[in-house]
């Protein structure tokens, strides 16, 4: 009786994922086109312009006060348990496993590193230039500001630009980034942006930063992902060097070396005209049959032959048998043949 094995979803699932593709040949890596190097340049000169309306205490500085004293977690206090774990999306080392651990799945299935590699990338590219900005510019929050109006710069501070809002734009953007189709793109841009503005204006509704410290985050995570394609080279060359490194790693660990193989002689038969290459090649296939059947042919075993002098079988002297009847023949010499008697 034949019993089928039920499968559950799960492992319909699991059985699916075991066939992996082939990793793909045509995967699209974005270039830095004119138009991606002007929303660059665009988007830099935004960054210049709200460091500087920060810096000479502008309009914008008078905007950031206004909005904390507004206090927008006392107008709404019912999402304020909401939105304490909202802004968990914006924080780095959550939303880094989470993408990573997406990211992995993705390398895994198309055999390439890339994904994990832009990742880290992109992450190395935030924590520079975000890092730098906060520690450069050392302006304090709004919950520790000392002088009503000021702009808080050079006070030690850590918030300008808002790392949350940063992270946000970089994380969620880089599903965007590494999408495999046009309208997976779009899509997941337009996700990334709603997560990474929910995530700055939450940050701001509970007064842990500016608005002006938002606006900068947001740049900051832009320029991040406009700049990356110039790491492509950079990340495809590590990925070369990862790949050599783990087969070195096995050859070493199964200790065995590729070997190149003898070259096997192939005899090579010589098409002559007339009677003289027919004999020719009658003859070579004779001394190629005659080489084959020596090689088949089993070695014999050695031969151990008694100490002292050897003589051959003509030299010996006859010996009559002990116990025969027959008398012995004396006058027979040594390797002197006898004439034979006629019958009678």
């Amino acid at each position: 009786m034949r019993t089928e094995q039920n499968l559950t979803r799960l492992d319909r699932v699991f059985a699916r994922l075991d066939r992996e593709p082939e990793r793909p040949a045509h995967i699209d890596v974005p270039k830095m086109s004119r138009h991606r190097i002007a929303l660059l340049v665009a988007t830099l000169a935004f960054y210049l312009a709200i460091v500087w309306l920060v810096v000479v205490t502008s309009w914008l500085v008078r905007l950031d006060w206004q909005v904390m004293f507004f206090r927008p977690y006392q107008q709404w206090p019912e999402i304020h348990a909401f939105l304490d774990y909202y802004v968990v999306l914006g924080q780095r080392g959550p939303t880094a496993v989470m993408v990573a651990a997406w990211l992995g799945w993705r390398s895994w299935r198309q055999h390439t590193l890339r994904p994990l590699l832009t990742l880290g990338a992109s992450l190395l590219l935030l924590n520079m230039t975000v890092g730098a900005a906060k520690l450069g510019m050392g302006r304090l929050g709004p919950h520790y500001a000392t002088t009503i109006g000021s702009n808080e710069m050079g006070m030690g501070g850590d918030i300008f630009p808002s790392g949350h809002t940063a992270n946000a734009v970089v994380t969620w953007g880089i599903l965007a980034y590494l999408a495999s189709t046009p309208r997976a793109r779009r899509w997941l841009s337009a996700a990334s942006a709603v997560v990474s503005l929910g995530v700055g204006l939450t940050t701001v509704y509970l007064g842990t930063h500016w608005l002006s410290d938002v606006l900068l985050g947001w740049t900051s995570g832009l320029l991040v992902m406009l700049a990356l394609p110039w790491c492509e080279p950079l990340i495809a060359r590590a990925e070369v060097a990862i790949f050599a490194w783990r087969d070195r790693r096995r050859e070493r660990r199964s200790g065995t070396l590729p070997v190149p193989a003898a070259p096997v002689a192939v005899p090579v038969s010589v098409v002559t005209n007339g009677a003289a290459g027919t004999a020719a090649s009658s003859q070579d296939e004779a001394v190629a049959r005659r080489e084959t059947s020596t090689a088949a042919r089993p070695a014999r075993a050695p031969v151990y032959l008694a100490p002292g002098p050897h003589t051959t079988r003509s030299e010996r002297t006859p010996v009559t048998p002990v116990g025969s009847r027959r008398p012995p023949h004396s006058d027979r010499a040594p390797g002197v043949p006898q004439p034979r008697r006629p019958a009678p």
